[in-house]
Parts: C-alpha cells; sequence; structure tokens
C-alpha cells in the first residue's frame, strides 16, 4: 500500500472540501470555548473578562487533531454507511469527543438541559471541567465513548476487545503518540494476529503523530516515516502516512487515506468470509502527522505554541488578568468564523447538519458504545451436574479450578452459536486445570500453523497472549460492547494491571449513575496458581494482594470470593458469570485438596457467604471457648487441620469453626451490601472469645474490615506476612505462621488460662514444627504425616448437608 501524499490527491470536490472545513472549524469552536468561556457562547459581543472561567482547565493540544478525524469519519459513514465506533485514546481530546456529539445530536438528546441552541452552547461551555459539571476527559458521560481517558495505554486493547464477534463493525482507534510510548500500548499492535476476518470485526489504528507530549517530544514524533513504516509492518499493517499543517491538502490527503483503508478492509472481510483467504492478514492503518495545538495561537507571549509542548494544555493561561492573552483569545476564537457556523438561534447550520450521519451511525449513538443495550444472557448449564460427589467432609480430594473448567467447557458449548462468551489468559489455560474448555473451543490463532500443535485455530474462542495488560484490555472492550468472559490469571501477575483495574471500577461506578448507561456484563477474575502452592516458583511468584487494592473500591462495584473447595467454587463461578456492572474476584487453587461440603451444603454456605461449620466443631450448641476461623482453600485446610489437632490434644476445648466465601460479609452493612448485620456477626464470632482467624492474604485485610465490630480486638489474623521462597507446600505456610501448628499454638495461647493446663500439647506442636524442618531439609519434601493427612472425624450424624 502507497504512502498517502500529504498534497491530497483530489478526492474530495471543492463543495464537499468546504463544508467539511467548516464543519472541522465547528468543531474545534465548540472545543475552545468549552475550555475558556462562562458565558457570550456565539461571540455575538466583545469578548470580555467576565466571560472567561476563573480556572482554565482542559486540554487543546490534541484536540484539533481529533476533531480532524472524526468528521472525516463522518464523511465515510455516510457514504458508505459503515458501522464506525471511535475509540479516543488521547484522553485529554474530552473537549473533541463532546463537541462532535454535541454537532451531530446526539449529546442534546441524552442531556435535553444542553439543547441546540445559543443557551445549550453556553451550557455545554460552562459544564466542562467545572464544579457539578463534566470530566475534561472522554468518561462515561461522554456519548459514543467505551474508553476512560483517565490513563493512557489501553484505547487499542479496547479496540480489538470491541471487534472480536463483532463482524461488521469498524473500530477506529485514535492512538495518541505520548500514548503510543507505554508499555500497554506498545504490547496492544500484536493484538491484529487475534483478529480473524472471518468473524470479527476490523480495528483501523489511526496514530496521531503531533510530535509532543506534556513538556518533551515523543519519540515516535521524532522518528521518520520509513522507520515507523518499518516498526508496523513487522506488526501486521500497512501504514498510510497522512502529513501536513495546509488544510486543504490534509483534508484531501485524509480522505483519500481513508477510502483507501476501507476499501482495503471491505477486502480483507470479502476474501476472508468467501473462504477464499486464509493466514495472517496485514490490515491498513493510517499515522496521521499534523501540529500540537494545530489552528490555535502560533506564539504567546513571544513563545512557540502551535506545533509545540506549549500547545498541550491551555495555550493562554491567563485570561482574566492579562488583556493581551484576552484578545488574542477573542481573534482565535474569532478565526474559525462561527456565524457562518451556527445561525442566529445557536443550531448548527443546515448544510453542515447534513454532514453528520444519522441515527444509530452517528458515532456518537453507535449502539456498541452502549453495549449493556445489546447484552444477552449467558445460557448457563446447571453447575449441579458437575459437583463433586462429596459423602463427608474432607472424605475426597479434588482441583477446584479443574471442576470449574467442566463449568467453563459447558458454558462455552452453550454459547457458541451466540458467540458472546470468550476465555482471557496469559497462556495459563492448561497449567490453571481449565484445559476442559478445550473440549469444545481452541485457542484463537490467525499465524501459521505447524502439524504438531494443539488446540489452534483461527476460530477459538480462548484467547491466550503472554501479556496480562492484553488480556484485561480485550475483555474490557468485549464487556463494554456487550458481552460476558472470564480472565484467569496466576495471583502474583494479576498487580500488572492494578491500574487497568482501577480505571474500570472508576468507570463502572460513574456509568452505573448515569440512567442512559445500561449494565455491563461484570469483569470476572479466576486468581489461581496462588501464594500457597507457588512453591515451585518462589518468592517472586507469591503475592496475595491484590484483593487488597480492589477492596479499596465503592462497595457497589467489587466482590471477592475465596470459595475452600470445588462445590463452593462452581457456586460463586455460576454467580459471578451471571452479574452485571461489578468486578468480581475469585481466588481458588488448582492442587488436589480436601473438599468439604456437598453440592447442597456449598449452595447454602455460599449463599450466606459466611458461616458456622458445626459439624467441625466442639460446642455442641453452648459457647465456645475460642472461634476457629478461615477464608481461603489453603487457610481452610490448615485451620481445620489445627481443630483436628486441638481436639486430639485439648478434648475439653470448645471449638467453633467459621468458614468464610465471601470476603466483603466482614464489613458492616452500612459500608457493603454483602455486609452481615452487628448482631448477625456477633452470633458467629463472639462479643468476647478469642478468634484465630486464618487468612489466605495479607492479614491487615481481616483487620481493616472488621475494625468497628465488637470484639475486634479479640481478632488474630494469620495470613502472608512476605515470607517466601521455592520450598514445599507445608513449609511455606511455616514461614508465615499460618500452619496447622501455629495455629494451634496460637489459640492455646489466647484462651484464658489454657496455656499451663495444655503444656503438654504445647510441647507436641512446637515439637513437630522441629520436626518439619529438620525432615524438609534432608528430604526435601513434607512429612508424610502432613501430606496423607485427613478430617477423620466421624461425621454420620453431621455430613455437612
Amino acid at each position: 500500500m502507497d504512502q498517502t501524499s500529504s498534497h491530497g490527491t483530489g478526492t474530495l470536490s471543492e463543495a464537499e472540501l468546504s463544508l467539511i472545513d467548516r464543519y472541522w472549524r465547528a468543531a474545534n469552536y465548540l472545543s475552545v470555548g468549552q475550555i475558556y468561556l462562562l458565558d457570550n457562547p456565539l461571540l455575538k459581543e466583545p469578548l470580555t473578562a467576565d466571560h472567561v472561567k476563573a480556572r482554565l482547565l482542559g486540554h487543546w493540544g490534541t484536540t484539533p487533531g481529533l476533531n480532524f478525524i472524526y468528521v472525516h469519519l463522518n464523511r465515510i459513514i455516510a457514504r458508505r454507511d459503515e458501522e464506525i465506533l471511535y475509540v479516543c485514546g488521547p484522553g485529554h481530546g474530552g473537549p473533541g469527543m463532546v463537541a462532535n456529539t454535541y454537532l451531530e445530536g446526539v449529546y442534546s438528546e441524552i442531556y435535553p438541559d444542553v439543547p441546540e441552541s445559543e443557551d445549550g452552547i453556553r451550557k455545554l461551555f460552562r459544564q466542562f471541567s467545572f464544579p457539578g459539571g463534566i470530566p475534561s476527559h472522554a468518561a462515561p458521560e461522554t456519548p459514543g465513548s467505551i474508553h476512560e481517558g483517565g490513563e493512557l495505554g489501553y484505547a487499542l486493547l479496547h479496540a480489538f476487545g470491541a471487534a472480536f464477534d463483532n463482524p461488521d463493525l469498524v473500530v477506529a482507534c485514535v492512538v495518541g503518540d505520548g500514548e503510543a510510548e507505554t508499555g500497554p500500548l506498545s504490547g496492544s499492535w500484536q493484538s491484529a494476529r487475534f483478529l480473524n476476518p472471518a468473524r470479527d470485526g476490523a480495528v483501523l489504528p489511526i496514530l496521531h503523530l503531533n510530535g509532543y507530549k506534556i513538556a518533551n517530544p515523543t519519540v515516535m514524533g521524532r522518528m521518520d516515516d520509513a522507520d515507523i513504516a518499518r516498526i508496523f509492518e513487522g506488526h501486521g499493517y500497512r501504514p498510510i502516512f497522512v502529513c501536513g499543517e495546509e488544510h486543504a491538502p490534509m483534508h484531501q490527503a485524509m480522505a483519500a487515506a481513508l477510502d483507501t483503508c476501507f476499501d482495503e478492509i471491505a477486502r480483507i472481510r470479502e476474501k476472508a468470509r468467501s473462504g477464499s483467504g486464509s493466514g495472517p492478514v496485514h490490515w491498513p492503518m493510517i499515522v496521521l502527522r499534523s501540529p500540537k495545538g494545530w489552528t490555535g495561537p502560533k506564539e504567546v507571549d513571544g513563545l512557540k505554541v502551535e506545533g509545540f509542548w506549549r500547545s498541550h494544555q491551555v495555550p493562554l493561561s491567563n485570561v482574566k488578568k492579562n488583556a493581551e492573552h484576552l484578545k488574542l483569545l477573542e481573534q482565535w476564537m474569532h478565526s474559525y468564523e462561527p456565524q457562518t457556523l451556527f445561525d442566529e438561534t445557536g443550531r448548527l447550520v443546515p448544510e453542515l447538519r447534513q454532514i453528520a450521519p444519522r441515527g444509530g451511525r452517528r458515532m456518537g449513538a453507535v449502539p456498541v458504545a452502549n453495549g449493556g443495550r445489546l447484552r444477552q444472557e449467558l445460557a448457563m448449564p446447571d453447575y449441579r451436574t458437575l459437583a463433586v460427589d462429596v459423602p463427608r467432609p474432607g472424605a475426597v480430594n479434588a482441583e477446584a479450578t479443574r471442576v470449574m473448567g467442566t463449568l467453563i467447557r459447558e458454558v462455552a458449548r452453550l454459547n457458541a452459536d451466540t458467540k458472546n462468551f470468550r476465555l482471557f489468559g496469559p497462556d495459563e489455560t492448561a497449567s490453571n486445570r481449565l484445559d476442559a474448555v478445550f473440549d469444545v473451543t481452541d485457542r484463537a490463532w490467525m499465524e501459521q500453523l505447524k502439524p504438531y500443535d494443539v488446540h489452534l485455530a483461527p476460530d477459538g474462542r480462548v484467547m491466550e497472549i503472554l501479556s496480562e495488560h492484553c488480556c484485561q484490555g480485550w475483555l474490557e472492550g468485549y464487556l463494554l460492547t456487550g458481552r460476558h468472559g472470564l480472565f484467569s490469571c496466576y495471583e502474583a501477575f494479576i498487580h500488572i494491571v492494578d491500574s487497568m483495574f482501577n480505571q474500570h471500577a472508576k468507570w463502572l461506578k460513574v456509568s452505573r449513575e448515569l440512567e442512559w448507561r445500561a449494565p455491563i456484563s461484570s469483569l470476572n477474575y479466576l486468581l489461581t496458581s496462588h501464594v500457597w502452592r507457588q512453591d515451585h516458583n518462589g518468592f517472586s511468584h507469591q503475592d496475595p494482594g491484590f484483593v487488597d487494592l480492589v477492596a479499596n473500591k465503592k462497595a457497589d462495584i467489587v466482590r471477592i470470593y475465596l470459595p475452600p473447595d470445588a462445590n463452593t467454587l462452581l457456586w460463586v463461578a455460576d454467580h459471578c458469570l451471571r452479574t452485571y456492572d461489578r468486578i468480581n474476584v475469585i481466588v481458588a487453587g488448582k492442587q488436589p485438596a480436601p473438599q468439604w461440603l456437598s453440592m447442597d451444603a456449598a449452595v447454602r454456605h455460599c449463599e450466606a457467604g459466611i458461616g458456622i461449620w458445626d459439624w467441625a466443631g466442639t460446642e455442641d450448641g453452648g459457647e465456645p471457648d475460642v472461634v476457629m476461623a478461615s477464608a481461603g482453600d489453603v487457610p481452610t485446610m490448615e485451620s481445620m487441620a489445627a481443630v483436628d489437632l486441638l481436639r486430639r490434644h485439648v478434648p475439653d476445648l470448645k471449638i467453633r469453626v467459621v468458614n468464610v466465601v465471601d470476603l466483603m460479609t466482614l464489613q458492616p452493612r452500612s459500608d457493603h451490601p454483602h455486609g452481615i448485620g452487628d448482631e448477625d456477626f456477633d452470633a458467629l464470632f463472639t462479643t468476647d472469645k478469642p478468634v484465630i482467624f486464618a487468612y489466605h492474604g495479607y492479614p491487615y485485610l481481616i483487620h481493616r474490615l472488621t475494625y468497628a465490630r465488637t470484639n475486634h480486638a479479640n481478632m488474630h489474623v494469620r495470613g502472608f506476612v512476605e515470607e517466601g521462597t521455592t520450598t514445599t507446600p507445608f513449609d511455606m505456610v511455616v514461614m508465615n505462621g499460618l500452619d496447622r501448628f501455629h495455629l494451634a499454638l496460637e489459640a492455646i495461647r489466647r484462651v484464658p488460662g489454657l496455656a499451663e493446663r495444655a503444656a503438654d500439647a504445647v510441647e507436641v506442636f512446637n515439637r513437630k514444627l522441629e520436626e518439619h524442618k529438620r525432615y524438609t531439609r534432608e528430604y526435601g519434601e513434607d512429612m508424610p504425616e502432613i501430606t496423607q493427612w485427613g478430617w477423620s472425624y466421624d461425621t454420620a450424624a453431621r455430613t455437612g448437608d
């Protein structure tokens, strides 16, 4: 594909050129007005300091380029009847996104209090970056947006996520050259290798090189075209360059470039869908070089502004107090000739109104940008049919995530025709024991295949790439456009997407407050290969802290589940896949482990989220001496083993066993909708008895969630205390004081007067810890009494049912 000249090819007639340029000027005018003006929206009187906002907030530098792209995409939509989603990577281009959706009429339809009139423009200007108004970024409040502009790096991933399984969609994704320097965006270019033109939509990347970020040149902005071309050709793209600053030639060049791109996309689609094409595809993309702050002041106070980083934010920053700056602002805004763009009432003039597409083809109203309206419920299997048979607590071992994998397999099977579910993960589906899904689908793969490859196919629905950023971003784009999915990841490395999680949580928080935004499917994480069974990889793979970050978010948004066995995991997974507008975090192990509850008992336990395991305790309906609590599969096993030790060595001790599946039940109901009331909490944990709490993660989180409870002073939490290495599974819990012996010793120490009566038990438990250390250092494995331990009490009368 040839490089397009910046001088254009005469694609546009003189009339088309004039209308497109005027529409662009209208968008630029509205963008500048949002940053600066409180009043006098159409400059019908001389501009004064009173017309200007006291605080000037917003970003001009990227905006004119975004407006330029928007109007040219409008032309493509009108001419070709394309469905185009505009993903605005430069979040600082918020004024442009708002301006364009206002010009096409969508903004006023969604927000009737901002009508298409002079008063409407006044309100449009006033609300921008103003108390009680709207953010300066492209945000949930922005029609047509699925992408929060608060942090750079994720635009292209969202674009590809939106395109998967949307065969008629073209996602035009603008990538700023500052954003192009980020790690997530750099990895995003590989997404083209996973896009199947036979069943997916297309992504048209538009790399916007305006040369500067906040206060420095951009790397790609200073590279020559030949080097940039080589980079993207290697990534599977055919770049077309549109370069310059003179308006008419740039309009002609952009129109020609977009025509070429959409012709090529149509050719790729037709070839793939007719069965005449196979193998990797080289998709078109555009590299747009235009000045930063294009059409704005060229110099301010004798310093270069247009085409330089000084135009990044507010080119004229002291307008209210500096008469020369005020004059420059007035000249700048008059340069767009607003009297030729808007009529006396403030409406866009009729000939310009005709440029915008109609109805749902307008990019501010394209249905996928409000994906909840397209969302269909998943077809779900009966998870009970997949349950592990548990004749009595602890009688059998099973791999929890392998059992969950059968549920995912059935979800994939039942939704194969609707194509609205995908599984995402960084090359760990089989490692995480979810490989049952490969019974019904394969990994998506568009590159060459070798005869010995397994489970790779162009129509695979398992998305594996060794980038947590890509998995998260694809899934977010998939969810935001109306579909469902699950992200499976090693627990320690989910931290890589901490900031992406943050942004999605903020998006959900705001979008839930917007009546016009329909609910989307929940973002579901399965965190496995977790801290307590990373004994073979060591300290670098041992970190359970993601849940601490999650717990910081609004209670309406987040849920954290720690199922103790396979049957509880089945219930939790089924529940999470049915929810919407949530972020659900499930932490579950993949190694063989004791199974505690029958399916019926698991359902009751999970529906409550927390409960007493009567069959395990010794209180016999009375008041306990100690509460042994747990949350997490390994902590539950160690807590149960500690109960076993105490029952055998301190038989007169009255023990209550409490297990937590839904971590947020520990909070007061006033703080979280899943929280339990103080009376119920006290009924579980007592008001004055010691609680020995074995927790999966960092202990402080349990203290944080329960600090307001009556018995918090008696909460003694053991969990991960940042001790780890390559060692045996049991040595890992011993290193962190979470093992059965330390838990039993803690119970003895905390029950008043028990230490003296149970001195023999204390000696036995300490001796066992010393024996464990000697044995593992000599044999390199755990003692048989640890590896062969099982819950052995007669539970015929109390089976957990």
